[in-house]
């Protein structure tokens, strides 16, 4: 594996610093790895699997082929010059396969959820991720996810040992999608040695809150893809209504 990657791979890592988070604004194709990659302060570049699915014309949750995300993993590496980690879901059933053809596409990390599996079961697929990545040459960097809070009973002390189980064997940081209350973000901080990963939405805490909290990793998901979907649906209708020419029309994303 090149050198260059393996740069990038350790400048990622380096960005999660707890307290001082990495905000990561996830992109889906193309042209918006490069609009955000072009905005000042980007240091690092996040697909989002439910982006690309719905891009693509496929429902969230491992129902795109695991080429095709691949294939929109390495388009995305191949228009940027940032770090680009990758929601990799559970991993498509073979976790080691599946990152390994991550890195080969030009991804430095990746997000690996459990789908509340059983944390050993996941914590086999973590130490998979980082065998394949081992085996590239480069430190992958590897967000392991626990969906006890998205899908399962927000168990603060399952959280927490399913997040140490993965760090254990391998992750580099524990995301915990749904954990949002001050008091379960500082113990997750704590539990983790500041190694925690959320996702944000506009009833999430401010960003700065979590910077004090001691947050090292914060993520929009499929946000971003909504945030450019409410664009055009204003200005679509905007323009269907007869009502002017949206000041953006005459925008062109970096590179178009």
């Amino acid at each position: 594996m090149s050198r260059l990657l393996a740069d990038k791979a350790d400048a990622l890592l380096a960005a999660h610093r707890s307290g001082d988070p990495l905000i990561l604004v996830n992109v889906w194709d193309a042209w918006s790895a490069r609009v955000v990659a072009a905005t000042p302060g980007c240091q690092a570049i996040a697909t989002a699997s439910h982006s690309i699915a719905d891009a693509h014309g496929y429902p969230d949750g491992e129902q795109i082929p695991v080429e095709e995300m691949i294939a929109a993993i390495r388009l995305i590496a191949s228009v940027v010059d940032l770090p680009v980690t990758a929601d990799l879901e559970a991993g498509y059933g073979d976790a080691g396969a599946t990152v390994a053809a991550a890195i080969a596409a030009g991804a430095v990390g990746g997000n690996l959820e459990d789908q509340l599996r059983p944390a050993d079961e996941h914590a086999e697929a973590v130490a998979a991720a980082r065998a394949a990545g081992d085996a590239a040459g480069i430190h992958f960097v590897i967000n392991a996810r626990t969906d006890e809070y998205l899908r399962g009973e927000k168990n603060l002390e399952r959280t927490i040992e399913a997040g140490r189980a993965y760090l254990e064997a391998g992750a580099d940081c524990v995301f915990v999608p749904g954990a949002g209350r001050a008091d379960d973000v500082a113990a997750l901080v704590a539990a983790f040695d500041g190694r925690l990963s959320l996702i944000v939405s506009p009833k999430a805490l401010p960003l700065n809150e979590l910077a004090r909290l001691g947050v090292a990793r914060v993520s929009v998901g499929p946000g971003s893809l909504g945030i450019a979907a409410a664009a055009l649906r204003d200005g679509a209708a905007q323009l269907l209504t007869r009502g002017g020419y949206p000041d953006s029309l005459a925008h062109r994303p970096p590179g178009a």
